[in-house]
């Protein structure tokens, strides 16, 4: 091939023994997902393969234990990318590398809640959106029904904000958000985390998938089985700090105000839960300081840490000098998980076991809980 020329042509010569028909009729057109050609099997090794040489580039080796795969249309939230057209309105994701809509009426990806409020997401692009831009609307699913945020709309005005409260009427949803503003609130959009209910800000994170979160929460509850006073770093609304509730005192820390303030509510109107102390701090530029631990001795004996895709690395330098004896570490970056598990191993820790969630399944994402303890 010449300097400087393309390659246009790719074909397959001899199909790999690993490559399968994919199960979805959008696979090729849309950008949803990237390993639907891939045997499941093949996946899940190659998913554990990509945690385990992240941590042998550190110099560290552990126990896996099985991953644990998310069934298909699990996916309790979707950001659809809307656009108004002459005959109506189109919604799905963009292709691949590409500006251009993709439908996706049979996806085998999205809870079947979410397939079933297109309709609806197309209604709001003939409401509120210009014929320039697309509207990106984010649906979650909740106990009570669908959480719907939605950006680059027009402006808010009264007679849109009159528009939009009935469509939200007419379909059901739980809540409307338009950009930063509530249009609508049916009843409060409900997430269980253990035995406690929380109305999370509009957008704020969760878990892609009720079933993945299940399988997290149950290694981190392994994890810290007996301790009676944890603290939970990067707390979000409580995914893990209201079920740890139930039976341990809690310190929950998160920089966002509001989800701090979803999750004190969710702890005061829960049953049965213990004390929990929920509080703002930046982790990254105010990390808890071994002083700020220190002087309360054995007070924690067990910590949480559920950092976004950056990892913890200042956070994660000090709890390893804090001599908490017990660690439940969560993360969605195998490779910043490693850097941090090898600050950890150093001070001395031992990396007990890990287990891989595929909760993003059939995409590069890989999520992981593993055990850390101190070893005296």
């Amino acid at each position: 091939m010449q300097e400087g020329s393309q390659l246009t042509d790719i074909r397959i010569e001899t199909p790999s023994e690993h490559r399968v028909q994919a199960p979805c009729r959008h696979y090729k057109s849309c950008g949803g997902c990237q390993l639907q050609h891939a045997s499941d099997g093949f996946v899940a090794d190659w998913k554990l393969g990509i945690v385990e040489k992240a941590l042998a580039a550190q110099g560290l080796e552990t126990t896996f234990r099985p991953i644990h795969t998310s069934p298909a249309q699990t996916r309790r939230r979707a950001t659809l990318a809307v656009r108004r057209t002459k005959k109506g309105a189109m919604a799905g994701f963009h292709g691949r590398a590409s500006g251009v809509i993709t439908p996706i009426p049979d996806c085998q990806l999205l809870d079947p809640d979410l397939i079933a409020a297109i309709p609806l997401a197309e209604a709001l692009a003939m409401t509120g959106a210009s014929r320039k831009t697309p509207l990106s609307v984010t649906l979650t699913t909740s106990e009570t029904g669908l959480d719907v945020l939605v950006r680059d709309g027009k402006p808010l005005d009264s007679t849109l904000r009159s528009a939009l409260a009935e469509l939200a009427g007419q379909h059901g949803v739980a809540r409307l958000t338009w950009e930063d503003e509530q249009v609508a609130m049916e009843q409060p959009p409900l997430q269980a985390f253990g035995t406690a209910r929380v109305c999370p800000p509009p957008g704020s994170f969760l878990q892609a998938t009720r079933d993945g979160e299940a399988a997290l929460l149950a290694g981190v509850l392994e994890i810290t089985k007996g301790a009676k006073r944890i603290v939970d770093f990067f707390a979000g609304c409580g995914t893990f700090s209201l079920p740890l509730a139930a039976h341990a005192e809690v310190l929950a820390l998160e920089s966002e105000p509001a989800m701090i303030e979803a999750l004190n509510l969710g702890w005061r109107q829960g049953k049965g839960l213990k004390k929990l102390t929920a509080d703002v701090r930046d982790l990254f530029r105010n990390p808890l300081l071994p002083e700020d631990l220190k002087p309360f001795g054995a007070f924690f004996e067990a910590a949480v840490i559920d950092p976004p895709r950056a990892g913890a690395e200042a956070q994660v330098a000090q709890l390893a000098e804090s001599r908490i004896p017990v660690i439940a570490y969560v993360s969605c970056n195998p490779v910043t998980f490693a850097r941090d598990a090898k600050t950890l191993v150093a001070a001395g820790y031992k990396l007990n076991w890990v287990q891989v969630v595929d909760q993003f399944r059939w995409s590069a994402h890989t999520e992981v809980v593993a055990s850390f303890t101190l070893d005296d």
